[in-house]
């Protein structure tokens, strides 16, 4: 058994390149020689989202605090609430992030395939995140 304790792994600011908006992403554990999965407690600020990316092996997030807003490439903006579950397949391209007017955590939950969790793409533009 290991117990990791809160504030065992510091808090990191999302990465302008990966995220548009204030972003705090807090390490809850990695993958390692026995787990493939890592996981990460994601905040978004009022107006933040990700870039469009996708996951070799997919990606579900649990919506655990305020209301957010998720596409998938080709479809329609999605909002989503606490206890909702999303699930994004094998390389499906996407982003999430928080409404315009609300803020929105999710905790993240993705597979290791070869040393990549993630794949970042191109911003989501203000139209894009608009279109709801």
């Amino acid at each position: 058994m290991q117990i990791t304790r809160v504030g065992a792994m510091p808090s990191a600011k999302g990465p302008g390149d990966w995220f548009t908006g204030s972003v705090r992403i807090d390490p809850l554990f990695d993958a390692n020689d026995a787990r493939r999965a890592a996981a990460a407690s994601v905040t978004f600020e009022p107006g933040a989202r990700t870039a469009w990316h996708t996951h070799p092996l997919g990606q579900t997030l649990i919506i655990t605090a305020g209301c957010g807003w998720m596409q998938r490439e080709g479809g329609p903006v999605e909002e989503v609430y606490p206890g909702d579950v999303v699930w994004f397949a094998p390389n499906e391209k996407h982003w999430h992030g928080a409404t315009a007017t609300n803020g929105m955590t999710h905790i993240a939950i993705q597979e290791n395939l070869n040393g990549k969790v993630v794949d970042w793409m191109e911003q989501v533009t203000d139209e894009q995140y608009n279109a709801e």
